[in-house]
Formats: structure tokens, sequence, C-alpha cells
């Protein structure tokens, strides 16, 4: 099977959640979408040292008996990545700047190479940054635009956005600035797309036409002309696929 229905996806609102090391609250999730991986591909570009994050990621991944390739190590030969691409068992595209992860991989011409892997049900895991990656677009991720990527358009694995890390408002808070609910409301009065909140601890698991809200925390689905609604725990949010 390819195409939408082979889809194997865990996006992941962080990497670390408070009280507990690197990939913890997720490894259960993790090894659910790996089952039959012996080696993952880790696409480290959201991130500057990109020899020490994957150094992070063999560790982590390998306590799992997974083996790890960084794709990295290609360098600037586009080619050499393309060949890591096609021959991965699973990708996990780690987080940090977004237009830096994005920039990078329009640079090495790897997005539709990616996204034929992943829709031909290659595992592909992401975490914050790498969520923001399967979406249609970035323009719901958090972070600055420190680098110019040609374009805003991602993996485009889901048919929806991801805000990763999501922020209720405080009502305590004196600060004025926008809240993090008001700038998805912007985003829907340019966009009609629905945006899912993942608040740290929360994760969406896509299995070919179903997925379904994973993670300790809840999730908030904001779609044009609708309030926010609230999604616990468990949740299928399978609609959003269609």
């Amino acid at each position: 099977m390819s195409g939408a229905g082979a889809r194997r996806l865990l996006l992941v609102s962080n990497s670390t959640l408070h009280g507990g090391g690197y990939l913890d609250h997720c490894a259960a999730e993790m090894r659910a979408v790996l089952d039959g991986v012996r080696r993952v591909l880790f696409v480290p570009f959201a991130l500057h040292d990109r020899d020490r994050y994957a150094a992070t990621a063999r560790e982590r991944l390998g306590r799992m008996g997974f083996g790890v390739d960084s794709l990295h190590e290609a360098g600037e030969e586009r080619a050499a990545a393309r060949r890591m691409v096609a021959a991965a068992e699973a990708v996990f595209t780690g987080g940090g700047n977004t237009f830096r992860l994005l920039a990078t991989l329009y640079r090495l011409d790897l997005l539709a190479a990616l996204r034929e892997r992943a829709l031909a049900g290659v595992p592909y895991f992401g975490a914050s940054a790498g969520s923001n990656l399967a979406c249609p677009t970035v323009r719901t991720t958090n972070d600055m635009p420190i680098v110019e990527p040609p374009s805003l358009t991602a993996l485009g694995l889901v048919p929806f956005q991801i805000n990763p890390h999501y922020l209720d408002p405080d009502p305590a808070s004196t600060h004025q600035g926008e809240t993090r609910e008001e700038r998805i409301r912007e985003f829907l009065e340019e966009n009609d797309l629905p945006v899912v909140g993942l608040r740290e601890g929360a994760m969406l698991a896509v299995d070919g036409d179903r997925m379904t809200l994973r993670g300790a925390a809840r999730a908030r689905l904001f779609r044009r002309g609708a309030e926010p609604a609230e999604c616990a725990p468990g949740a299928d949010l399978s609609f959003l696929l269609a």
C-alpha cells in the first residue's frame, strides 16, 4: 500500500518533558511506530551543532535497540542525501528551529524524497519542529525566522496544522502581548486549515487513516468559525485526516 493510507506517523509536541529525560515521555509510542525497524535516519537540521545532536539521538535510540544514521553525514551532496532517504527504514526529525530545518531541506532538495517515503509507509517520527514539518506549511510554528526558506510549504503528511508547545493564557499574567490562542485565531483569519495545539506531553499517532491523541496532556483544536475544543488523551481525531 502507498499514499495517505499507508502513513505511520508520530507527531510529538516536545522531545523533553519536565521531570524526565530526552524522549522518555514518548518512548512507548516510539516503540510502537518503529515496530520492525532496526535503523532510524535522523534529521538534525533544526539545530546548529549537528554532530552533537546526532550523538544525542544515537545514545537515546541506541538504548532502545535502534541504530541511527544522521542525514547531515551526507554533507552538502544532494545525491548522497537522497540515497540515505531512499534507504531509510524510518525517519526521525528532531526539534529546534523550524525555519533552519526547512531551509536546509530545500537547499538539499529533500522534501519530495522524504514525503514520498513517508507516504509509502516508512515510519516518520517528528518532535516539535519535526512535527511542524509534517504539516502542509510551517506557518503555525512558534519559532523566530532566523533564516528564510524559499517557501513555507512543508511535507504535507497531514492536512492540518500543528502548534507544538501550546500554552494556555495565564490569567494572572500582566504581559500584554498576544497569547498563543490569539495568534492561532489570526492564522485562521487567513487560512482555512484546522490547527491542533499540542500541549507539552501530547502527541498524535497516525496509522493510515486513523489518528489518536496520545500522551499525558490534552490538546486544543482550533477551526475557523468555531470555538476551540478540548481533546483528551485517547481521543479519536481521525476526522482531521479527511
